[in-house]
């Protein structure tokens, strides 16, 4: 136990000293180096972004010719270089305003996704597969062919379900758990590489 809260305030203490606004950047950035999911001067589109660690490694690997958008239900502070918007991802009319302000189709839809916790397991991951379908609708709208996807999964009985949905829609995808997630941790994530359709 000790070990992993050893590990678990490392990121922490990381992310406070680096000026991230969670550890979870650090996820992000590990499953980068390994995928390549987000290219220099790419078009992102982070969904679920609070509090807006994704969206702040976003906007770095995108550089100054790419454009960043964080979509969540909550507010979030403004992150230089990247544009927030406070809506549903459920509410599937967001694709219009997504689709003017990048003026055309993406590259990159990242989505760590995660419902108002209950404590009961089965319960929090259905909730939380069915957010990963709604993200998946807004991605058929606005990723372009060969584009890139991220999703994170709350693993349990529709995992399996969720992973075949995205498999026919890219030509490689993949599960993982980084290094940088808790050992007691039931996430994993999943790495969705060239979008076919």
């Amino acid at each position: 136990m000790k070990l992993i809260d050893a590990r678990k305030d490392h990121y922490r203490k990381l992310a406070h000293e680096e000026g991230y606004r969670s550890r979870s950047s650090y996820k992000l950035k590990e499953l980068h180096k390994s995928y390549r999911i987000i290219g220099a001067g790419h078009y992102v589109l982070d969904l679920g972004c609070a509090p807006g660690g994704w969206t702040q490694v976003a906007v770095q690997l995108a550089g100054n010719k790419g454009k960043v958008m964080g979509i969540d239900t909550s507010f979030v502070e403004e992150i230089p270089g990247a544009h927030m918007m406070k809506s549903d991802i459920c509410d599937i009319s967001i694709t219009e305003e997504i689709l003017s302000f990048f003026g055309r189709k993406i590259n990159v839809v990242i989505c760590d996704l995660s419902p108002q916790v209950t404590g009961n397991w089965s319960v929090d991951h259905s909730i939380q597969i069915s957010l990963n379908y709604a993200a998946a609708k807004i991605m058929d709208q606005v990723l372009e062919k060969k584009g890139n996807a991220l999703f994170k999964i709350f693993d349990g009985e529709y995992s399996d379900e969720f992973y075949q949905y995205v498999k026919k829609k890219f030509t490689k995808v993949k599960l993982k758990k980084p290094k940088v997630s808790r050992k007691q941790s039931s996430e994993l994530d999943c790495i969705c590489l060239g979008y076919i359709s």
